[in-house]
């Protein structure tokens, strides 16, 4: 069982909050990490029809099962619970009472909001991160298969080939999550559309052209879209609105979270097909902005990333909001840097003005290295970007 970032910051907010929800995609560790932070507390998975249906006729009872707490495990299929809940720790006064899983992103964030705003931590965990997967020496020497294989854990907990996974992930997220969601008559449509939505990973969003390749209307497109992010599978990248007295693209950008179950989607079938593929560039894109975002859910902060994109093409892949300043950071899925790699980071630098804050490169070669233009960061030191803003920030703070 690998070690995960977001222990530390899980701890901390028991210690403050009665109840801790834990959400994120499934299968990516959220009730493993539960019971193994909390192996005294009763586990009871709400996916069980009968713990479901006692739950639902009679929250109350269920409830008083659990007189030091439990873990309840997908917790969003039984809302009644939730306003009991609130009652029951308001009684109790405890910290670190309750810990709450759920793969839902949006039925049960309502609920949270609604019946325990202040009384729960939130917790987002997605699949393993890259420092992760290097403290437990399954991390690959190079980046290819990393990119094909995802960081689910069950691939790297189990060994269970990325391919078989992968297929068996889409049938059984097709088959009981989207029926749960919404109502779809012909699961081969959505299939398809799951698969264009891979197709377009790091590209600027387009609602009306997804839906016109998936033969179907812009509103079920973007309906469908928003079964995507609730389940933890794409995000949305914001553009950021500084405009330096440039007309700005304002469309986001469609990500998903994992590389290896887009790889699947779009039918890479070898991590080999990488090297050369035309996908590749954008694979890689994918990779560092959700690495990056994984990191700050581990840290149970928000996202504070986005991206920056002018009508005439100037564009930075990603800008890091620290405070009043932007910090610019470019991705390059190349191995052997070129010249023309950092000159978004120049136009950037020139237009806002800001030509004392350090800029960024990331690529997919293995030699991290100063450079005038910029720091560079091998794919394999991701981890260090994060490290430098964190102690610019104290710095700053001190």
């Amino acid at each position: 069982m690998l070690a995960r970032e977001a222990e530390v910051t899980l701890l901390l907010k028991a210690s403050y909050y009665p109840i801790i929800a834990i959400i994120g995609p499934r299968q990516a560790g959220k009730s493993t990490l539960a019971k193994k932070l909390f192996p005294q507390k009763p586990y009871c998975s709400l996916e069980d029809w009968d713990n479901r249906q006692f739950a639902t006729d009679d929250p109350r009872r269920f409830l008083a099962q659990f007189h030091q707490g439990a873990i309840l495990d997908e917790v969003q299929h039984c809302p009644a619970l939730f306003s009991y809940l609130q009652t029951l720790v308001d009684q109790q006064q405890e910290k670190g009472l309750f810990i709450l899983t759920g793969s839902q992103q949006f039925s049960l964030m309502a609920n949270l909001t609604q019946s325990l705003a202040g009384r729960v931590g939130l917790i987002q965990l997605l699949p393993f991160t890259l420092t992760e997967l290097q403290q437990g020496q399954y991390a690959p020497a190079e980046i290819e298969p990393l990119l094909f294989n995802g960081c689910y854990p069950p691939i790297y907990d189990k060994k269970i080939p990325s391919a078989y996974w992968m297929s068996d992930y889409v049938m059984t997220y097709l088959e009981r999550d989207v029926r749960q969601l919404i109502h779809i008559q012909d699961l081969r449509v959505f299939h398809r559309f799951l698969q264009m939505c891979a197709a377009r990973t790091g590209q600027l969003l387009n609602l009306s052209n997804l839906a016109s390749d998936c033969g179907i209307t812009h509103n079920t497109a973007k309906a469908w879209l928003s079964v995507l992010e609730a389940s933890y599978l794409v995000f949305l990248l914001s553009p950021h609105h500084r405009n330096f007295n440039k007309r700005l693209v304002k469309t986001p950008k469609i990500y998903f979270y994992d590389t290896g179950l887009a790889c699947f989607l779009a039918g890479i079938q070898s991590s080999e097909q990488l090297i050369a593929h035309p996908m590749r560039g954008s694979l890689f894109e994918t990779w560092v902005v959700s690495e990056l975002i994984k990191r700050r859910f581990n840290h149970g902060v928000m996202s504070d990333l986005y991206f920056w994109r002018d009508r005439q093409g100037h564009e930075v892949d990603i800008l890091i909001e620290q405070g009043a300043e932007l910090i610019p950071v470019e991705i390059k899925s190349g191995k052997t840097i070129a010249s023309d790699y950092f000159d978004s980071l120049e136009y950037w630098s020139t237009l806002s003005q800001q030509s004392q804050i350090t800029s960024w490169l990331i690529y997919a070669g293995n030699a991290s290295q100063e450079r005038s233009k910029a720091k560079v960061l091998s794919w394999s030191d991701i981890a260090q970007l994060d490290l430098a803003l964190k102690n610019n920030g104290d710095t700053s703070s001190s």
